[in-house]
């Protein structure tokens, strides 16, 4: 019969106990602030078109409309350097996007919202966490030569996202894994917002997209930066 060295065993409990806390702590003790808290949408205003949304637990759901422009739910503040994560799920036909250092001018192109945006593509083509330019550039990093970043994304199911903007150089995350690294100086500074894409036949309204846990960093950034 073989011995078990039961105090072994013990004492390798407590240590991935003891690491475990340890790490909870820690990611407790970063000085995150939440974006949305509670069952309000206070702090953020709706620009463009005419899609719904609502909040629940915390929960934000956006749901398409038709003959609408593309629209967003965007943050009252404006924010320059930060470090932002969140989650969300898609329906597999909608197209979505989160819109950073983005901004509404009367003068350009009449009020449209444009800047940066972290995509959302629950498509085969699959390039979530790539960096759109919304109404100006276009694509600006792609995710075609990603593969593994294309594989992270998980249909029909809670996906994380990290992203990173100190500088000029942005950053992004999907449910960990490395997707897009940009630098550009184009815009400095803009509100965050939650896209709900325009649709087009044959998909029909009423296809959703939900966000939660956002939450934002804007101070010590390179103490929490993620060095790569």
């Amino acid at each position: 019969m073989k011995f078990v060295n039961f105090k072994f065993i013990i004492l390798v409990v407590l240590a991935i106990t003891m690491l475990h806390l340890s790490c909870k702590s820690k990611e407790e003790a970063i000085p995150w602030k939440l974006l949305i808290d509670g069952d309000t949408t206070n702090g953020w205003n709706i620009k463009g078109g005419k899609a719904t949304y609502t909040v629940s637990n915390g929960i934000i759901t956006g749901t398409s409309v038709n003959n609408t422009p593309n629209t967003f739910l965007a943050t009252n503040k404006h924010y320059s350097n930060f470090i932002l994560e969140l989650d969300f799920k898609v329906d597999p036909k909608m197209n979505s996007g989160i819109q950073i250092r983005s901004n509404s001018f009367p003068y350009y192109r009449k009020g449209e919202v444009h800047g940066y945006q972290v995509e959302i593509d629950p498509s085969k083509r699959a390039w979530s966490g790539g960096i759109y330019d919304e109404k100006r550039r276009l694509w600006l990093n792609p995710l075609n030569n990603n593969l593994e970043a294309q594989k992270a994304f998980k249909q029909n199911e809670w996906n994380h996202y990290r992203i990173e903007a100190i500088g000029d150089t942005l950053k992004t995350w999907i449910n960990n894994i490395p997707a897009s690294h940009l630098i550009d100086d184009k815009t400095a500074s803009g509100f965050i917002g939650l896209q709900v894409h325009r649709i087009f036949p044959p998909n029909k309204a009423g296809t959703t997209i939900s966000w939660k846990n956002i939450k934002i960093l804007t101070d010590n950034l390179e103490a929490y930066s993620t060095k790569t």
